[in-house]
């Protein structure tokens, strides 16, 4: 991925995960771009199908596009920050983010939103307001 297709991937995304919605520059490991349809499901490098994700949301999507509700125990594909608008599949509890839909939900779960330390990050970001929606 070119240096250019970064720099526009940054800005379309305001310096900020396109999941978690965490700024870049209170990460210590910054953001990568994603493949919201990875590689091994057929999705290309284009700026149509990549996003800006900090490296925790990153690493637990991983190559994965859906995952198993553990309630419906349906198939529900993930959020695709190019197709949905992130208020409509969550919104913030305190630090927690909840998931509002089937895919917000299953998400939230895969994407490990509200693990513990991720839940005292964004309450101190919240706190010294450097979190926002």
């Amino acid at each position: 991925i070119s240096r250019q297709l970064r720099r526009e991937i940054r800005a379309r995304a305001s310096g900020r995960c396109e999941y978690c919605l965490l700024g870049e520059a209170w990460l210590v490991w910054g953001c990568e771009v994603d493949h919201i349809l990875s590689r091994k499901h057929g999705g290309t490098t284009e700026f149509s199908n990549l996003a800006l994700s900090c490296a925790r949301c990153n690493r637990a999507k991983g190559t994965d596009i859906g995952s198993v509700h553990p309630e419906s125990e349906d198939l529900v594909r993930l959020f695709n920050p190019r197709r949905d608008r992130w208020d409509e599949h969550f919104r913030i509890d305190g630090p927690r983010i909840v998931g509002l839909t089937l895919i917000g939900q299953v998400t939230v779960t895969l994407l490990q939103f509200n693990q513990d330390e991720r839940l005292l990050e964004r309450a101190l970001l919240q706190q010294a307001g450097r979190f926002r929606i």
